[in-house]
Formats: C-alpha cells, sequence, structure tokens
C-alpha cells in the first residue's frame, strides 16, 4: 500500500466525550470499519462498541449527563437534513429521540439532568426554533426567529438555556440570551450593540455546579477570542486578561476550581491552566504543533488530541497514559512545515510551506482552507502529505478572514468578498516563485468548500497565473447557491455581502466564479456531493454548463453524498482522482497507485 492511501486508512480516533455524571462512560468517533461512526466506551469494563452503522458515516453526536442514553444525528446521505434519535449506552435498538419534532437542520442541542431536552431546529420555512422537551412531554417552543441562532448551553441545574442569535442580521457576530426553560428571559449580553460593532460572543459553557449561574463566555473586547465569566444573575462580567498573544478559548475544570486554556497563535496551540481563586496562570505541557482537542478530566488531568505536519495524531493524557490506541497500521509521518511570512494588500500573510527532497524549483499546490473563518495549522493532514510524495511542495496560506490572527483579520473579509483572500493568495504565490520553491509553470491551484470556491474565482480572475485547478464542494454560482443553500449559510452570504442577490447584486457578480467562466485558461477539475445542502449541486451544475460550452478542458466527479465524505475509500478515491488529473496535465510521470483510475465523469 503507498503511503499516501495508508494515512487514509490508518485507524483513526476523536476525543473521546465523557458524561458529566458518569465519566466512565465516554462517546468517541472513529474510523476503524472504513467509515467514521460512533462508538461506546466503557472505560471501567474497558468494553468498545460500534453505535451507528450507515452507508455515509456518523459524526454528530452526544451523552445524556448519567451516561444513559446516546443522542445522534441522523441524516440522509450527508445533507445534514433530519432528526435526532437516540440508543442505551449499553446497546439497544435505535429510536426517534423527540417523536414530536420534524426533521430540520441542526441547531444545537442540551441535555439535562432530568430528562429535559433543548433542541435547536433550523429550516427555510421557519428560520431557527428552540424546543424544550420535558420528560415523556412534547416539545414546547419556546424561540423563533428568521436569522440564525442555536442552543448553546443548559445550565447544570437545568433552570438556565443560553442561545446564541443574530437576530441583529450579523452572522459573524453573534449575541447571547439567557432564558428560563419556560422560554421567559433572564439575561442578554451583545457587543455588537445590536449590530453596529463588529464584535461578537460565543459560549463555552455554564459553570459545573448547581445554582450557579456564571457562563463562560468567549468575546472579541480586546481584537481577538478571550474567555471571561458571565454572571447571569447579576449581570456582571469577570474579565480574565490572559495576557496571551492570539485567540484563547477555555473550558470549565469539572469541579469548577480553573479553566482548562486552549490557546490558538501563528498556525500553533498549546494548554494552559487558570485558576479562578488565585487568577494564576500555569502551562500543561504538550509537544509543539497543534491541540485539535482537549478536555479536563474529574481527577484533574486533561487528555488531548495532538498532531504535528510531520507526526500523525495521538490522543495523550497528561497522566502519562494513552488514552486510546485504535490497532492496525499506522499513518506514515510526512513533512514538517516551515512558517512564511509575507507582505501583502491587507497585512503580513501566514503561509506554511511543505517541501519534497530534492532541489526546487518545485510542481507546487496551493492547498486553499475552508470555512472561511478557519485556519491551517501545524497539524497532520493526509492530503498534503499525499501531494508531497508525489514530488510536489504545499503552499497552505492563512488569507483575510481566517481565524487565529486577531478579529480585524478574521473581519476583514467583507464585500469584496474572495477578492480580497485572493489578494493574499497571490502575494504568496509571488514570493513562491521568487524564492524559487515553486515553478511559475506547474502552480495548481486547489482547495474544498471556501477553498473550492476560492479556486474556481482564482482561476477565472487570474487566469494567467495557474496550470491548472481542483475543486472540490464548490461555490460556483453565488447567486444560485445562495438561493439552494442552507438558512444559515444565507444568513452569512448577507452578512459578507452586505446582502441578498437582488439587494447587491454588483457584488455578488463580482465574487461569482461564474462571472469570470469563460476567462478560465487552465484545466479544470471539479468533485461535488450530489446531497451538498452547504454548496449545492444546481449551481456547480451551471458553471459545468458553461465549461462545456465552450468545450474547456475539464472532468467532473460526482459523489452520492453532501459536504464531503465520511467513507474512507470514497475519500482515498477522490484524492487519487485529482492526483491523477494534476499528474496527466502537468505532464509529470504517472507513478500513483492504487484508486482514482476509474469513476470520473470526463466532460
Amino acid at each position: 500500500m503507498p503511503d499516501w492511501e495508508a494515512r487514509f486508512r490508518a485507524p483513526r480516533v476523536g476525543l473521546p466525550e465523557w458524561a458529566d455524571d458518569a465519566p466512565d462512560r465516554s462517546l468517541f468517533v472513529s474510523n476503524a470499519t472504513g467509515t467514521f461512526e460512533l462508538y461506546a466506551w466503557d472505560r471501567s469494563s474497558g468494553e468498545q462498541r460500534q453505535v451507528t452503522d450507515r452507508p455515509n458515516g456518523t459524526t454528530d453526536g452526544t451523552l445524556t449527563p448519567d451516561g444513559a442514553w446516546i443522542w445522534w444525528f441522523a441524516d440522509t446521505d450527508g445533507d445534514e437534513f433530519g432528526v435526532w434519535m437516540r440508543q442505551p449506552f449499553g446497546g439497544g435498538a435505535d429510536a426517534p429521540a423527540v417523536p414530536g419534532l420534524a426533521p430540520a437542520y441542526p441547531a444545537g442541542l442540551a441535555l439535562g439532568r432530568d430528562g429535559t431536552a433543548v433542541v435547536g431546529r433550523s429550516t427555510d420555512e421557519e428560520g431557527t426554533t428552540v424546543h424544550v422537551v420535558p420528560p415523556g412531554g412534547e416539545p414546547v417552543e419556546i424561540y423563533r426567529h428568521r436569522e440564525s441562532a442555536g442552543v448553546a448551553d443548559l445550565s447544570h441545574d437545568g433552570h438556565l438555556i443560553v442561545i446564541e442569535h443574530t437576530e441583529h442580521g450579523d452572522a459573524m457576530h453573534s449575541a447571547l440570551r439567557v432564558v428560563r426553560p419556560d422560554g421567559t428571559t433572564v439575561a442578554e449580553l451583545d457587543d455588537s450593540e445590536g449590530g453596529t460593532k463588529e464584535l461578537g460572543l460565543a459560549v463555552l459553557g455554564f459553570a459545573p455546579a448547581a445554582g450557579d449561574a456564571r457562563l463562560l463566555v468567549a468575546h472579541q473586547r480586546r481584537g481577538r477570542w478571550e474567555p471571561m465569566v458571565w454572571d447571569t444573575a447579576t449581570g456582571a462580567t469577570h474579565d480574565l486578561g490572559l495576557d496571551l498573544p492570539g485567540d484563547v478559548g477555555a473550558e470549565w475544570y469539572p469541579d469548577g476550581s480553573g479553566l482548562l486554556v486552549v490557546h490558538s497563535h501563528h498556525a500553533r496551540s498549546e494548554l494552559w491552566r487558570h485558576d479562578l481563586a488565585d487568577g494564576r496562570t500555569t502551562r500543561v505541557e504538550t509537544p509543539p504543533g497543534t491541540v485539535s482537542g482537549a478536555t479536563a478530566r474529574p481527577d484533574g488531568s486533561v487528555e488531548y488530541m495532538w498532531s504535528s505536519a510531520a507526526q500523525p495524531p495521538a490522543l495523550r493524557s497528561t497522566t502519562g497514559a494513552v488514552v486510546l490506541d485504535p490497532p492496525g497500521r499506522k499513518a506514515p509521518g510526512s513533512a514538517p512545515v516551515e512558517d512564511v511570512w509575507v507582505e501583502g494588500p491587507g497585512g503580513r500573510v501566514h503561509a506554511l510551506v511543505q517541501r519534497p527532497a530534492g532541489p526546487g524549483p518545485f510542481p507546487t499546490v496551493f492547498d486553499i482552507h475552508g470555512g472561511p473563518t478557519w485556519h491551517d495549522s501545524d497539524a497532520f493532514a493526509a492530503q498534503p502529505a499525499a501531494w508531497l510524495d508525489h514530488g510536489f511542495a504545499v503552499v497552505r496560506v492563512n488569507y483575510r478572514g481566517s481565524t487565529g490572527y486577531g478579529r480585524a483579520w478574521t473581519d476583514a473579509l467583507k464585500h469584496r468578498v474572495g477578492l480580497i483572500e485572493l489578494e493574499d493568495i497571490a502575494a504568496v504565490r509571488r514570493w513562491a516563485v521568487e524564492s524559487g520553491l515553486a515553478d511559475a509553470d506547474r502552480l495548481v491551484l486547489t482547495g474544498g468548500s471556501w477553498g473550492g470556491y476560492l479556486t474556481l474565482l482564482g482561476l477565472g480572475t487570474q487566469p494567467e497565473a495557474w496550470a491548472l485547478g481542483l475543486a472540490a464542494v464548490p461555490v460556483a454560482d453565488y447567486v444560485t447557491a445562495y438561493h439552494d443553500e442552507m438558512e444559515a449559510l444565507k444568513a452569512l452570504d448577507r452578512t459578507l455581502l452586505g446582502g441578498t442577490p437582488e439587494e447587491v447584486p454588483e457584488r455578488y457578480a463580482a465574487s461569482s466564479p461564474l462571472t469570470y467562466v469563460d476567462a478560465v485558461r487552465a484545466p479544470v477539475y471539479i468533485s461535488a456531493g450530489v446531497n451538498d445542502p452547504r454548496c449545492p449541486i444546481r449551481q456547480v451544475e451551471n458553471y459545468i454548463d458553461r465549461l462545456s460550452a465552450r468545450d474547456h478542458p475539464h472532468e467532473v466527479y460526482r459523489y452520492d453524498a453532501g459536504h464531503g465524505s465520511l467513507v474512507v475509500e470514497e475519500r482515498i478515491k477522490q484524492v487519487g482522482l485529482e492526483l491523477r488529473f494534476a499528474l496527466r496535465h502537468l505532464g509529470m510521470p504517472d507513478a500513483l497507485r492504487g484508486p482514482g483510475g476509474s469513476g470520473e465523469s470526463r466532460e
């Protein structure tokens, strides 16, 4: 088996969630069967069992506080539209968790100690609704709004519910409302001042004690994400004043004595403990790289998922114990990343670079992250490693709109959507060529989701720059995408572009790949899920039809899933198709072994 396939096939586990009142009962995600599914783990006995088994996989699930039940979300073939199911922790038949609620997009879930459930739902017709479901009772709607919102948490005693909402119309900056189970309001917190300021809030969790109304909240008051404690009973806020650069998140230690702090800065992350009594912050030792998830256990230890670009993920504990080590062949390592800072039109742009063995210049892949509010980090990723194995350098750019570089950097993505990011990518591209890293005649632009969108937009607005483009689940026709996508993403697009396509048609046209499709020179490869609610298939077909009309070289792969695939063999097939397309069109030897030789639909 070639290394690039082995990285995808290697058994993986996610960070286990544990039941608040039964910490030996855990739930985790694994690809052990070849599809990512949910698994129950009884730590006291060591027994593990597969909870879900569906053709397109399952990753969205949680435990009730007593650990008696597992709730999991059932959609149809990856369309993200469905209902919550539940299953006894020890095994048994699945059943609808809330029989009275019709299918919808999920908008948060909180489960109480007395059996109460708080369920958030989103539909195109209703907007967002929140329902309280008492034990054995019928769901009661306590919240409804056209703009996007979601259930964020339920207090330890079940007396308070916090809802993140964007009623002010700014989908990038949420406000908070705390309500009682009957829907009456207890407290409000809105740093955006009704949408007039671009400041957002995010819920990190209620204090872990009955009768404690304190809520841990992330805020942006000093130009970055950092935690504070909000006493929802008095309205007072306590800023922790953590002297750490970059973005800072946190969660409560189970006894409420302190906070587990996750600090992200310049594409890497680390852990700290902050004691609330004396305000002291101490380092929780982790290796250099990226902590993709962490949780504090009742004994005070911390379990965390760690990796670096060179080393595959490991699930570790501060006790020194191995938390979960799935059997089977381990993923081969890859090349470390180098940090590059390039002056761009909006400030210094951070890029992560990986080089293959040997002298350059190399054929180079610009692998653009999705989101857009996300960032690439010094973390293990199988797809960039596959390009390296085949002789490509890989460049990943944390363009304006990315997280981890402060609020101003993230919020710069407004109105000139797509074009701003491509300016930053162009600056890094110039550096890559001038530095001798990249062969100017063999530059590949690729990405998935928002990265796929930027790929198609870049091929049309920078046609001389790229030798070929590979776009996975992209936005291709922004106007049609807006009308077909899930309601929460419509709200985001209205925020990014300043209105609907009917209100600001010139902005949608300027930011739509379809506008520039006739300028595309490079061969184009597109893959799309036919059930995708985020980048729907109709708008992709519109773009493909325009390529076909001018007989432009392109290939299309359509698969029966949603916004990506949770099936390992399907993912390997997709990467294989992309590799073969690139090797063929760049005139490079096709040394690829394994999947990827069939299944594409050539247009």
